[in-house]
């Protein structure tokens, strides 16, 4: 499975494959028909509650933590198993509208994936 994490706001790219918005909130000022998201999985990202702790001032270590145990709900780690499955001889492109990428949900999400 080949997988990576781009910001929304970048045009897509042939290479893209299956593209996955993983973030709860659709990105401010892109038009739906324009990201070309192909899936949209809402269980797979964070909190309401887990994203506000770390928007106000939580470390990165510790919203990772958090953010593991989520994922490890029933829901969500079926959903993990779909990706990793739909992703099986293709490429799986992680959406986010972080700033960050690498410091985001995104990259926790994309090193489960690839472990």
């Amino acid at each position: 499975m080949s997988v990576r994490v781009r910001r929304i706001y970048e045009p897509p790219e042939p290479d893209d494959g299956l593209r996955v918005l993983v973030d709860r909130l659709w990105p401010r000022g892109l038009a739906k028909d324009e990201a070309h998201v192909d899936e949209w999985p809402k269980a797979l990202t964070p909190s309401t509650e887990l994203r506000k702790w770390y928007h106000g001032g939580g470390s990165y270590e510790e919203f990772r933590r958090r953010y593991e145990a989520e994922l490890d709900a029933p829901e969500a780690a079926e959903l993990v198993d779909g990706l990793r499955k739909a992703g099986r001889g293709k490429r799986v492109t992680l959406l986010t509208a972080s700033k960050s990428p690498e410091q985001s949900h995104a990259q926790v999400l994309l090193e489960l994936l690839k472990g």
